[in-house]
């Protein structure tokens, strides 16, 4: 086994208004492992993945990465590690040009003129969209706009990628483009997703979070198996999809 490379220690958070979104959640994550982070609407995965980024929470050694504790000498270095994908990919396109947006992330984290160039095709490349890197982004559709915010991403050189919601919206051949994409990934991944067949496809691990604590954490066709498990975390495989692909 891996050592482990990410390691999430007794976490909890409640928001201002005393909503409390994660209760003593502990995790850890193997490098190169890829794990699916599923649950209903409201349970706190959001707010477990920017946790992850150093964008919520105290910065109080509670996580850590590579055995680096977040900390705010640390949290530069955590930020480029951690590569977030939000839902929406506009939050992340803002730049003239597809390539200007994705080399800004490199450019930000101090890589060389040359690296950022070279960092940056590279990463269109891997998703496909080296052929847009002149256009505007918001001529772009909408999966390929979310391509884009994943190569903005990989241009920074993470050895975590995490995705909020990455399928969300798309249509059935941008969805199988976008997993064909991350399955040839070689970085670890941690996917938040409702997409329970995306989920089984791209990581054998998934977690379950409900009410803000972590309810199962299991190999994904075992999760998806248990009818139990499904039944009580609100979770519902598509109609039609069939059980037997879920074989051992």
């Amino acid at each position: 086994m891996n050592k482990q490379y990410l390691n999430v220690n007794n976490l909890s958070f409640e928001y201002p208004d005393g909503f409390k979104a994660l209760e003593n959640i502990n995790l850890s994550l193997s490098k190169g492992e890829r794990l699916a982070v599923l649950g209903p609407n409201g349970a706190g995965k959001t707010t477990l993945i920017l946790h992850l980024n150093g964008i919520l929470g105290d910065l109080n050694g509670q996580i850590t990465l590579n055995e680096k504790p977040f900390s705010d000498e640390n949290i530069s270095q955590i930020r480029k590690s951690v590569g977030l994908v939000f839902q929406d990919p506009d939050d992340q396109l803002f730049m003239p040009t597809v390539l200007e947006d994705v080399m800004f992330g490199p450019k930000n984290f101090g890589f060389s003129d040359e690296l950022v160039k070279k960092n940056s095709i590279k990463a269109l490349e891997q998703v496909k969209m080296l052929q847009f890197k002149d256009k505007p982004p918001h001529h772009l559709s909408f999966g390929q706009k979310r391509k884009v915010a994943i190569a903005s991403v990989l241009a920074s050189e993470p050895e975590l990628l995490v995705l909020d919601e990455p399928s969300s919206n798309l249509d059935p051949a941008s969805r199988r483009e976008l997993i064909d994409i991350l399955k040839n990934l070689e970085v670890s991944v941690i996917l938040v997703t409702h997409d329970l067949p995306m989920a089984l496809e791209i990581c054998n691990r998934s977690i379950i979070l409900n009410d803000g604590k972590i309810t199962a954490d299991d190999e994904t066709y075992r999760i998806l198996k248990n009818e139990k498990v499904m039944s009580d975390n609100r979770l519902e495989l598509p109609f039609g999809f069939a059980l037997h692909h879920l074989e051992e």
